[in-house]
Order: structure tokens, then C-alpha cells, then sequence
């Protein structure tokens, strides 16, 4: 997410509802002249592909049909006149045929060739030359400027040449109109001056409360007054770009002005029947570049990407291509481009794309998914295709787990991958990285498939010329002993081994006599009262501590287990502060014991019980990160902030970063891992998992001090460093966005200010100018040590369309920002720059080692760092332990993509409208039962719903419900009565009369057996009902029964018992429980379904009973909304119909003595 680019529709639309609404931009910003704001008359017409017509005359506005009109592409098209793509002074039939003649028709605008399919059509305007103007207002890091020259329209030629300029800081005053006035419209006529002025302030507030990335007006146009009124103004050609990441800000804002009911009420869109949006108005769009329309597959994972926390991109650049893409990290996504490209292959690399985040199992599947059924689509080609499953070392991402999709992809698509000829290479790094591999290298030998593993002891790139068949072992490339390392793994051995019971375990005797407490296990660290002071280039030591903004307690032990394994006298972390959770402590690990961290409601409260805090680590998500850092700008103490989350709002971010200049704190971020400082401090989970901590050697500082943008690259470095290098001095990644809180050169210069950091590593990207300012400093003095540079983003320059890489700032305004001319830069002043990204290991190896023969690097013997115990969670998915299940369950699974019940899949229960009937089969008996036998449990369901009030299990919920108790307590109170006199008489009745006739017992034998042992017929009887008066509820069973079911012997049986007894006494039918007893054992065992010993035992634990609480919960349920319906006071028994006998004093008693 980034600043995008709108149509101008929408653009149009924005400035034609808030130029006269939107609050001022400053207190003194108000309109002066009675200032006529222009009306809103644009349309949009629109191509439909699969109709292949245009918006049809009942969807255009009236008015034009009343009015000549200009009709133009609005594509993101620059140059529209040029290209001959405007339609001048046209009534609407003229302007709706040259639509049509050029709609769905390819396009070739200057060297981009795509389809037409969106057009604006609006009011052409006569107007002489003289009264064209050109405004413009852009973003950039300092402020916002705008610019504005007196000549506009189609020949306005170089515009930051002519143009004059008003600069507006960040954070600083808004101007006065004089000063406005003075420095933009020094050309423009007086009578005209006051209305543009007002014009500039009312567009400059809009530009600000709408978050405008970008905003152009070519012409402006400005008409003279008539009668005495005022000078009108109209815009006609427009461009405009928003930063997307203020959608939660702003959607409200943008969506209303696109409602055009709000304009023309015969264009209302809130009529019945229409799409509910959660806005007034329809969201905002977001069109691609021209030529560049989204295939099915690019929407959908657009779509995809935006309902998720992780990132999931991808652009098709050539269908027919033979190399795909399948990366995790946007940095690292850049750099398989730019060697694939570098290596000659750019014609031939099919797409662009990343997925990063953490991204679950099934979203890495359906994104892996589109990627793979892409690649095997059209005809195969005889050399095969490539794909490449790359990525950088994961910070937090568990790479089994993202694997797992990959791995399901790959099977459904195993014959198609065959036929293509399709060779995979994988190459990956970070958490649980040995199984995920693993795992690939055995699908490749049951696939058929050739798929070829490595690990992060291979460089990155690496696998890309091999891939390619391109021999780089005489190159420059080939830098480590034994070049291409290919990983076999088998399970991972752990990198930091478990730990056996230390000797002062709880319980153990001390020499004594004591013996070890539970408390003993807590560690408590004495907390420093005295404020921190350190050189201003090293914000980070080995006592710096943090408060962790946010709950986040994995991030949390892992600085804590980083912390331990340097050596550190006590833990990096003081506090957590976390506004929503209130006060309470949390334990953590420190080595193998624990120790308690306070967790605060706010930052003063944490700031003043740990005065020795001065880093703030913040995990506040993108819609509070603003507010909460402003918190912490209110307390001296703090001197560095790192804000971790992405999709910062760019207006917020580049307030952060001028207010955090003026108070002297450092930021780091936004949109960014954080960095680490070997052997001192660690910001969030920078530097990955403690195996990777342990092999990059970051448990100690080396020499080698880098800054990059990407977190994921930031663990390459540190990986490539340990090798060729001693390691990492520190190490901080900026962030990904247009305006990162700190930029490269100010790390570099505190690296270069710190006597203990050697040597400089940048790695840097295409966009933005940052680079060129480390340039100057290096050119003028201010940095002398060595610096080892590189600028990844080299393929862009191959791409036809412009491509928005995995970072929101990673894109080239002008050359200059073009990853080549910074690389060539850099070279030029002096920069040790490599000719590819590949060759950056031996650069900065051989950097390395002249300053150990010069003496300037002295390496250090290498000390094991302690031993950590692996947590017993990650140990357990690492699969170096075991340990038997607490609980079984063999009914449902809610573990992956989808929920199962019984193995079948929730959208297959709906698809196939199993029903209740069909779901009570599958979770209570395991198995799909045939439609007859779960219409039959859908027909108990209903007839046991209710019994009326007076029953006993009605009455207690009734009176539970009565003396206030919510409906969980007075459904339960109603459930307790059932039992062997209420409700629970089927299962008894089904023992009952199955085992007369399994024993061959005839009716009548049963009934004199039965009356013998003086005991009732369970299911037999009624106190109303009787032969003549029969109950209709066991009629309805029967008739269903005889219809329906296959066999029904039992309920014969219970028939001819009901002859028997009904001769004696005409009540003594065969009752509802009964009836239903008798049909259920008759489906257990005559459905097919069930083996005997499974229906018998599912009689004997319960299951009929279970349809009686379960139907019967139906009528509680009811009878508890029903009472608070009606707002029945509490229940007390009348008095008169209690029979009260209390015993005779006389009576002898039990007495008991108290001791």
C-alpha cells in the first residue's frame, strides 16, 4: 500500500463535494471573495467486456444532452491531446460514437499499448489562452509544495523550470495569503489574484484532509468577472494520486463524494435492492496503469491481499514467459528480479510478486495456487519452464507452515507441472527452514518433479544461475568454499539444546537443610532509578532498556532470550504498556527460569515507575501508532522510538518524523523490523529466531555497520556477514515507506562517528533520492570509512508497465531515482559497489579482509554463547519432542483452511443441504445416514421441542428465569430435571424393549414378566391419552416409521405390547418416548449403517436421551425469552399449597456435641 494513483473521475468528484466543506488547514486560512466553487459536471462511461457495449443513455447524467461536451480516456493516460485521444466541443450522440468507436480497441500511447474501457465525458468550456493556468501540489519528505505558473495547457513545457514554488513544511505555520500571493502569482493579473489565493487555500485544505499523495490541475482555468462578480474557475484536465494507507481515515470521506445522489437525485444509488457499502457512496478505486489492466488472477489476489495482515502481490508481465517468481519478502522479491534480469532472462521472466507477513496455510495455498495453475496453462515448451521459490531469511514466519500451501498446490497440480516440464528451486531461511525444506526435497521424489533445495548457507541469488544453467563458477559470483550448497535435510538438530533440570529445582535440599521455594524460580532484577546517558551515535548498549508498546509477548521473549544469550546483566525489556488490558504482570523466560514484566495502561505511568527507560519499541497498529507515539513524545526520557507496523498514513508518518527531529529522538520506521546491536540490543524480532541469532553470531558485536530498507534483506546481510566478515556491528532496517522515520544517512553517520564500527554497508533501492544525500556526505568528507553500497530494483528498467514493487516507496519518479543511476552513483564518489547483487559477498569480503591486513580490524576469538532451552511449543513443531494427547477427538477439526465435522467439509454440509439432521449424523455418529434416517432425527427434534409449561423441566427454567438468571443458568436449571422420571425414559424404553424380544420373550410374556418383577414398561402409558384418545405425536412417528424406514420389527414389537396392556387399561398405550425409543433402535440397526455392536452401544451411552435434552432445549430456551418478554417478576409458591408438617418437639433427636 502506497500513494495510488485515482482516476480523474474520482478526482474531479472529491474536489467538486469537499473544496467547500473540508475544514480549513489553518485557523487564518479563510476565503476572502465571495468565491463561486465550480459545480460537479463529469460522467463516467465505462466498457463492459462481456457485453461488449457501453454505460448505457439511463445511467449518464441529463444535462448532456443539453450541453456541447469534451470526452476523454481516463486511464491514468499523460498527454491525452497529444496522443489525439480528446473529443472537442461534441453534442452527446457525436461524443457517445467516438466513445464507442475507440472503446475495448487497443491504444498505443507513446511506447504503452493497452485496451480503452473508462472515459469522462464533461462540459467543454470556450475560453481564450490567457486564461489557462498551471497548479500542482506534491508530497515530499519535508513538506508539501506547490507550484504554479500563469502559462498552462497542452504546451506548458518544463514545468519545474518555469514553474514558481511556495514551500509548505512540515509542522510549520501555513502561510498568509500575502505571502501566497508573493510567491505564486506574481504573473497573474490583480482583479484575478484574490480568487485564486482563495482557490489555493480552499484546494490546499482539501489536499490535506484528504490525504492527497499528488495533485494536478492542467489547465486551470480562470474566466474574468461578469457584471461585477466574481473571476469563476474551472478545472479541465486533472491528475491525482491518494495515499491509500488513509482508507481508514479518509474512506468515509472519499466514498460520499463519489455518491452521486448527493449531486443529482435521478442519479441516487441508495435505491432498494442495491449493493450495501459500508460508506455512503461506493469505496474508492483504484485503477491500474494504463496497459496494464488486472488479469482475473491479479484481482483476485489483489482481493486477497486485502483481507489479510499479510502481503500478497502479483503482476503477470508475460504470460508466455518460462521463469516464475514465488518469493517471500518484498525486498527479496526485487533482488531475484534483478538477477534474473541481470542474467539476460528479463524477456523471459513471467512475473513480479511477493508474499510476506506471516501468511497462513491456506492463503500461501490459494496464492501458490493461481501462481502454479498460470505456469501450466497454453502449450508446453520443449526447454521447460522454471520455478523459483525463493525468499530471505524469515524474521517470525514459521517456513514449514507457509510450505505447507505451497506443497498442496503443487500435488493438485502434479500431472500439468509434468507436462510443462516444469523445474522448481527452492531456497529459504528462518524459523523451522530445515523441515519446510525437507519436506520439499521429499515431494520432489514422490512428485516426479525435479525440485532442488537450499539453505541460507547459499547466497540468496545464488540458486537463480543455476537454475538458469548459467556456469558462474569462474565468476565473481562464486564466493564461499564449496559454492552451491544444496540442503538434504533431515530433522533440524537444535540450535540451542535443551536444558536438564538445574540443581536448585523446586524441592531440592540446599546444604543447609532448605530447600529450593517456588518463588526461588522468579528472577528479580534490581531497577536503576538513574536516567540513561549515552553518545549520541549509540542510541543502543548493553544496558539500554525498552518498554514494548502493545501485547506482544513472543516479541518480548525473544529479546529477552537474545538479551541472555549476550550476556546481558539483566533484561532489555522493563514494561509492557498496553492501553486496553489493565494492570497486571506477565512471567517470561530468562534462561531456564522466569522473571515478571509490569504491564502498564500508559506510557506516563510506565515512565515513571522506570525513569532508566529511554527506547520505545511500538507494536500500535497503523490506525494508532500516530496517536501513541505522540504519547511518547511527551516525556524527556525517551530518545528512540521503532514503530514496527505497516500502512502508516504518510501525513502521520512525516509529522512523527519532524517532531521526533525537533525533540532530538531517533525513529525508526514505520513499516520495518527494527534493527539489532550485536551482543547489546535487539528491537522486536529483528534478527529472526534464536537458531538464527546463534549461527548470523549476533549474540557479539563484529565491525561491519549496515542500514537497509527491507527486514527480511536486513537478515541476509547479517547472514553474509558472519561469513565473509566478522559480523555485525548493527544493523537497522528504515522501513519500507516514502518517509521513514530515520534514512539511511542518518545511521551511517553515527556509524561513522563510532570508533568501534570499521566499515559501512548500504543497501539501498530503486526510488526516492536518500542515497544521493550518503553521496554527498561521502563526497564532502563527512564519511570516510569504507562503505561496501548496492541498490537493488535494476530490472525495472526492463519492465514495459510500470510495476509497484513490494515496498510502498520502491518506485522511480525520475531517473535519477532509477536503481541503476544510484548504483552508478555511488561508484563514481567512491562507494565499493559491485556490478550485481550476486557479487555483494565478495565485495564485501575482500573489503574486509584489507582492513585486517591494514590493521584496522582486529578479529577476536569467538566465545560460545550460553545455552537457551528451546520452547517447549517450538521444540514440539520442530518435532524433537513427543508428549501424549491431554484429550481425543475424532468429531471435528478447525485446525486448517476450513472446518470439518466428521471429515466432511462445512461448505459441502451446505452445498449438499445435509440439514440438522444430516450435521447430529456426522458429529453424533460419525457418518453420513441416509436422507430418511435424518429427516427422522429432524422429526424427534420437533416433537420433543416442548411439552407445555407445567412440566418440571419448564417450570425450573421458568422460575430460574424469573429470579433474574440469564438464559445459559436457566436452560441448565431446566436440562437438571431430566432424567429417569422426566424426559430420560428413552433410553430405558429401547433397553427395555430390545432385550424382551433379542431374548425371544413374546409381548405378552414381557408384560407378565415386567409385572411380576414389579416393574413399570418404560414407554408405556399415559396420564391423558389412551386408545380412544390417541396422542397424535406417536401417530405421526408411526405413519413416518411405516412410510419410510426400511424395517421396522421393534416398533412392531412395542406394538403388540401396547395390544397387551391396553386390554387391562386403555391409557396404557405406547407414549411418545416410547415410540420414539423403539424407531431409533430400528434405525441403529436396520439402516446399514451401524454394525450390531455399534448400535447396541450407541443405546447404552446415552444417545437417545441426547435427542430428548437436545430437542427439549428448543422449548427452555423458549420459555426463558418468553418470560423476560414479559417481564414476569420473581416467583414465589403460594403458601396455601405447601402441606408443612413439622416433627414433635417430643420425637427423640440426634443431638451432636461440639468438641
Amino acid at each position: 500500500m502506497s500513494s495510488k494513483a485515482i482516476r480523474e473521475y474520482d478526482a474531479k468528484l472529491l474536489l467538486a463535494y469537499w473544496l467547500e466543506r473540508a475544514p480549513a488547514v489553518a485557523p487564518h486560512a479563510q476565503v476572502k471573495t465571495n468565491f463561486q466553487y465550480p459545480t460537479a459536471r463529469v460522467a463516467q462511461v465505462s466498457w463492459d467486456p462481456e457485453t461488449n457495449t457501453i454505460t448505457p443513455d439511463s445511467k449518464i447524467p441529463s444535462w448532456v444532452h443539453t450541453t456541447k461536451l469534451v470526452g476523454k480516456p481516463d486511464q491514468l493516460i499523460k498527454r491525452r491531446g497529444k496522443a489525439g485521444l480528446l473529443a472537442l466541443n461534441k453534442t452527446w450522440p457525436e461524443a457517445r460514437q467516438w466513445i464507442a468507436e475507440r472503446a475495448g480497441k487497443p491504444q498505443k500511447v507513446e511506447a504503452v499499448t493497452g485496451t480503452l474501457n473508462n472515459f469522462i465525458v464533461e462540459p467543454f468550456l470556450p475560453h481564450p489562452s490567457n486564461t489557462e493556468y498551471y497548479v500542482c501540489i506534491n508530497s515530499q519528505r519535508e513538506g508539501d509544495r506547490i507550484l504554479f505558473t500563469h502559462e498552462g495547457g497542452v504546451d506548458i513545457g518544463d514545468v519545474d523550470a518555469k514553474a514558481l514554488t511556495l514551500d509548505i513544511l512540515v509542522n510549520k505555520p501555513f502561510p498568509t495569503r500575502e505571502a501566497i500571493a508573493s510567491a505564486l502569482l506574481t504573473h497573474v493579473p490583480a482583479e484575478k489574484k484574490d480568487t485564486l489565493v482563495d482557490f489555493l487555500i480552499r484546494l490546499y485544505s482539501v489536499y490535506v484532509d484528504l490525504h492527497f499523495a499528488y495533485l494536478e490541475i492542467n489547465p486551470l482555468v480562470v474566466l474574468d468577472a461578469v457584471d461585477g462578480g466574481e473571476p469563476t474557475i474551472y478545472y479541465l484536465d486533472m491528475a491525482a494520486k491518494l495515499d491509500q494507507t488513509a482508507e481508514s481515515i479518509c474512506g468515509p470521506k472519499w466514498a460520499i463524494a463519489r455518491d452521486l445522489s448527493v449531486y443529482e437525485a435521478e442519479n441516487a444509488t441508495t435505491t432498494k435492492g442495491s449493493k450495501v457499502s459500508a460508506d455512503r457512496g461506493p469505496p474508492m478505486v483504484w485503477p491500474a496503469p494504463f496497459g496494464r489492466d488486472l488479469t482475473r488472477e491479479e484481482a483476485y489476489i489483489q482481493k486477497l491481499d486485502g483481507s489479510t495482515g499479510a502481503s500478497l502481490k502479483l503482476t503477470v508481465l508475460n504470460p508466455d514467459g518460462r521463469i516464475w517468481t514465488m518469493v517471500a519478502g518484498g525486498g527479496a522479491s526485487v533482488v531475484y528480479s534483478d538477477a534474473i534480469a541481470a542474467h539476460g532472462y528479463a524477456h523471459e521472466l513471467a512475473n513480479y510478486g511477493e508474499y510476506s507477513g506471516a501468511p497462513t496455510e491456506g492463503q500461501t495455498y490459494e496464492y501458490a495456487k493461481t501462481i502454479i495453475d498460470l505456469i501450466t496453462r497454453g502449450v508446453a515448451r520443449p526447454e521447460g519452464k522454471i520455478l523459483i521459490i525463493g525468499g530471505g531469511i524469515a524474521n517470525f514466519t514459521n517456513v514449514a507452515a507457509t510450505f505447507k500451501g505451497i506443497i498442496r498446490a503443487l500435488k493438485e497440480y502434479k500431472n500439468q507441472l509434468i507436462n510443462h516440464g516444469v523445474k522448481i528451486f527452492v531456497r529459504r531461511g528462518g524459523p523451522n527452514y530445515q523441515e519446510g525444506l525437507k519436506a520439499m526435497r521429499l515431494l520432489g521424489e514422490s512428485l516426479g518433479v525435479p525440485i532442488r533445495v537450499f539453505g541460507p548457507d547459499t547466497h540468496i541469488t545464488e540458486i537463480v544461475p543455476l537454475a538458469l544453467g548459467i556456469d558462474i563458477s569462474k565468476s565473481k559470483t562464486a564466493i564461499l568454499a564449496g559454492g552451491l550448497k544444496s540442503v538434504q535435510p533431515g530433522t533440524p538438530p537444535p540450535q540451542v539444546s535443551s536444558v536438564s533440570v538445574a540443581g536448585d529445582s523446586i524441592g531440592s535440599i540446599h546444604a543447609d537443610g532448605g530447600r529450593t521455594q517456588p518463588g526461588d524460580q522468579i528472577v528479580h532484577f534490581e531497577a536503576d532509578q538513574s536516567p540513561s546517558s549515552r553518545s549520541w551515535f549509540r542510541p543502543f548498549d548493553a544496558n539500554t532498556r525498552s518498554f514494548v508498546y502493545g501485547l506482544q509477548p513472543r516479541a518480548i521473549q525473544g529479546m529477552l532470550d537474545f538479551d541472555y544469550s549476550c550476556g546481558r546483566a539483566s533484561p532489555s525489556v522493563a514494561a509492557m504498556i498496553y492501553p486496553f488490558g489493565g494492570h497486571h504482570i506477565q512471567k517470561f523466560y530468562w534462561g531456564t527460569k522466569e522473571t515478571l514484566l509490569p504491564v502498564y495502561t500508559s506510557v506516563g505511568e510506565a515512565a515513571a515507575k522506570h525513569p532508566d527507560v529511554d527506547v520505545v519499541v511500538n507494536f500500535a497498529s497503523s490506525r494508532s501508532v500516530y496517536s501513541s507515539t505522540l504519547e511518547c513524545f511527551e516525556y524527556p526520557q525517551i530518545k528512540a522510538i521503532a514503530l514496527i507496523a505497516e500502512g502508516v498514513p504518510e501525513r502521520h508518518a512525516r509529522e512523527i518524523l519532524w517532531l521526533a527531529k525537533e525533540k532530538g529522538i531517533l525513529i525508526i520506521g514505520p513499516a520495518t523490523v527494527g534493527g539489532i546491536k550485536p551482543g547489546c540490543f535487539r528491537i522486536g524480532n529483528s534478527g529472526g529466531m534464536m537458531d538464527n541469532i546463534i549461527s548470523s553470531k549476533l549474540y557479539r558485536p563484529g565491525s561491519v555497520g549496515y542500514v537497509s530498507k527491507s527486514g527480511g534483506m536486513s537478515n541476509e546481510l547479517n547472514n553474509i556477514l558472519s561469513l565473509v566478515t566478522n559480523g555485525t556491528y548493527e544493523g537497522i532496517a528504515i522501513g519500507g515507506d516514502r518517509y521513514p522515520g530515520s534514512t539511511f544517512i542518518d545511521h551511517l553517520l553515527r556509524y561513522e562517528a563510532d570508533p568501534e564500527c570499521k566499515m559501512l554497508v548500504l543497501l539501498g533501492e530503486v526510488g526516492g533520492i536518500e542515497e544521493y544525500r550518503v553521496i554527498e556526505a561521502v563526497r564532502t568528507g563527512k564519511i570516510t570509512k569504507p562503505i561496501v553500497a548496492w541498490a537493488i530494483g535494476t530490472c525495472a528498467k526492463m519492465f514495459t508497465t510500470e510495476v509497484q514493487f513490494g515496498h510502498a516507496g520502491s518506485m522511480a519518479n525520475s531517473d535519477m531515482e532509477t536503481a541503476d543511476a544510484k548504483n552508478r552513483a555511488m561508484r563514481a564518489a567512491g562507494f565499493i559497489v559491485p556490478e550485481t547483487f550476486e557479487e555483494l559477498p565478495r565485495a564485501l569480503k575482500e573489503t574486509y579482509e584489507s582492513l585486517v591486513r591494514t590493521g584496522a580490524i582486529s578479529p577476536k576469538r569467538d566465545v560460545d554463547p550460553p545455552v537457551i532451552p528451546m520452547d517447549y511449543k517450538w521444540a514440539q513443531e520442530l518435532g524433537l519432542i513427543r508428549k501424549p494427547a491431554a484429550f481425543i477427538s475424532t468429531i471435528s477439526d478447525e485446525r486448517g483452511q476450513e472446518l470439518l465435522y466428521a471429515g466432511m467439509r462445512i461448505s459441502e454440509v451446505f452445498a449438499e443441504d445435509i440439514g440438522i439432521g444430516g450435521v447430529v449424523s456426522l458429529l453424533w455418529f460419525k457418518r453420513r445416514l441416509p436422507p430418511w434416517a435424518t429427516k427422522f432425527i429432524e422429526m424427534v427434534l420437533m416433537l420433543t421441542a416442548d411439552h407445555g409449561p407445567a412440566v418440571s423441566g419448564a417450570m425450573n427454567t421458568i422460575v430460574a428465569t424469573r429470579a433474574g438468571k440469564d438464559l445459559i443458568s436457566s436452560l441448565a436449571s431446566g436440562l437438571l430435571t431430566i432424567g429417569s422420571r422426566f424426559g430420560g425414559a428413552l433410553d430405558e424404553a429401547a433397553a427395555m424393549f430390545s432385550q424382551a424380544r433379542d431374548t425371544g420373550l413374546t409381548p405378552r410374556e414381557f408384560v407378565d414378566s415386567c409385572r411380576k418383577a414389579n416393574k413399570l414398561i418404560s414407554g408405556i402409558g399415559h396420564k391423558i391419552k389412551s386408545v380412544n384418545n390417541p396422542d397424535l405425536r406417536v401417530e405421526l412417528v408411526k405413519e413416518y416409521v411405516h412410510k419410510h424406514f426400511p424395517s421396522h420389527s421393534l416398533l412392531d414389537y412395542a406394538l403388540a405390547v401396547e395390544k397387551v396392556t391396553t386390554s387391562k387399561k386403555d391409557t396404557l398405550i405406547l407414549n411418545v418416548d416410547g415410540c420414539i425409543a423403539v424407531c431409533f433402535v430400528d434405525l441403529l440397526r436396520d439402516s446399514g449403517a451401524f454394525a450390531p455392536d455399534e448400535a447396541d452401544e450407541y443405546i447404552k451411552i446415552g444417545t437417545l436421551n441426547g435427542l430428548f435434552v437436545l430437542g427439549r432445549s428448543i422449548g427452555f430456551i423458549g420459555h426463558h425469552l418468553d418470560q423476560k418478554r414479559l417481564k414476569a417478576p420473581l416467583y414465589r409458591h403460594p403458601a396455601d399449597d405447601i402441606f408443612i408438617n413439622m416433627a414433635d418437639v417430643n420425637q427423640p433427636r440426634v443431638l451432636g456435641r461440639m468438641q
